[in-house]
């Protein structure tokens, strides 16, 4: 920052060339693209979804550009932010709105919200916490969570003469007694 409380050009400059090489690995950070706009509006709280919009940034950035360009310069971007501005910063005079805007930029870097992160444990706990497993899986474990092995994932087959499941095995020889 310069003196007097004033964002410099070199701080905004150095935002604008993070914001315009994001997430392209050819770009040369002197051209941003739309979505980089959007995108650098969008983490730097210029969109607050009240007095601008998403809508607002991208009719901005279309009036700003040369008419066949797909890019805008820092020169252009610097315009589009003195057009963003009043409407962002409503009563103040523009350059003090200007100024604010440049305050909300500089020094900042593109956040990856959204991106895929390391598993944490709390997640892989729970996906293996055997207490929770319901069905044939709940046969595969014992009550203390130890894996039963090959009984566990395989139907072993007694050899006793009565279908698998029933619950009156072994009470036949009870009920010849009986009669």
């Amino acid at each position: 920052m310069a003196e007097g409380g004033s964002v410099s050009t070199e701080a905004l400059q150095e935002s604008f060339k993070k914001f315009a090489a994001y997430g392209d690995t050819k770009a040369t950070g002197n051209e941003m693209t739309g979505k980089n706009w959007a995108k650098l509006c969008k983490d730097c709280k210029i969109i607050d979804g009240k007095a601008i919009t998403s809508t607002d940034v991208d009719i901005v950035f279309t009036k700003v550009k040369a008419k066949t360009a797909r890019v805008i310069t820092f020169e252009e971007f610097k315009n589009a932010l003195a057009e963003l501005a009043p409407k962002r910063f409503k009563g103040r005079s523009k350059e003090e709105a200007i100024e604010a805007a440049y305050k909300l930029i500089a020094g900042k870097d593109p956040t990856n919200v959204g991106v895929t992160k390391v598993t944490k444990a709390g997640a892989v706990d729970r996906l293996t916490d055997t207490s929770k497993y319901t069905g044939s899986h709940k046969e595969r474990f014992d009550q203390d969570g130890k894996g039963k092995g090959k009984v566990g994932r395989e139907d072993m087959i007694e050899k006793t003469g009565y279908v698998a499941a029933y619950k009156g095995a072994g009470t036949y020889n009870e009920k010849a007694k009986e009669k």
